[in-house]
């Protein structure tokens, strides 16, 4: 082992008071204030990753082989609310910052018959059809019967989810800002 792993295996070993182990994907990130960040950031790729997979087996398991989890989340959009959708605003919700990713997602969608078209002056507008809201519904149901039935359902779940989701956005929004000022750097 060089002598600068030793070092930095000691600087680390040293910055960890409390004797735990960090379980991160990037030991040169964990270290000092930044410990606890490495360790969320580590199971935020977990879960991720996780949370991908799933969508991809549950909608497979409606029916729709080779879809992708932005296939997935784009087709969900869609359908939330039974309202119209532009190419800009889904990609805006979804946070996807290359609107290319989601307009080859749109057009698989409606190449695979779930969503439809409508053209109004410039603007293209998506919705669910019929086949696409089927295939939503069977989403859900496998979801509900996978996925949720899981779940205690008491109130001190629903609050810690609650909380977990709102801690998420919070630092969605510290995470798009450290983007913006490293793109300025």
């Amino acid at each position: 082992m060089s002598t600068e792993k030793k070092t930095t295996k000691a600087n680390f070993a040293q910055s960890n008071t409390s004797g735990k182990v960090p379980i991160v994907s990037s030991l040169h990130l964990a270290s000092g204030r930044s410990k606890e960040l490495s360790e969320f950031e580590f199971g935020m790729i977990i879960a991720s990753n996780a949370f991908n997979r799933w969508m991809i087996r549950c909608i497979s398991a409606a029916g729709m082989k080779d879809m992708t989890a932005t296939d997935v989340l784009v087709l969900h959009h869609i359908n939330h609310r039974a309202r119209e959708k532009k190419l800009a605003d889904i990609a805006f919700i979804l946070n996807i910052e290359d609107t290319h990713v989601v307009n080859y997602s749109l057009k698989k969608l409606h190449a695979l018959g779930l969503v439809s078209t409508e053209r109004r002056g410039k603007e293209v507008l998506y919705s669910t059809n019929e086949a696409g809201q089927d295939v939503c519904k069977r989403y859900y149901e496998i979801r509900e019967q996978l996925l949720v039935s899981s779940l205690t359902g008491d109130e001190s779940e629903s609050h810690e989810l609650e909380e977990l989701a709102r801690f998420l956005r919070v630092l969605s929004g510290l995470y798009e800002q450290a983007a913006r000022s490293a793109t300025s750097m």
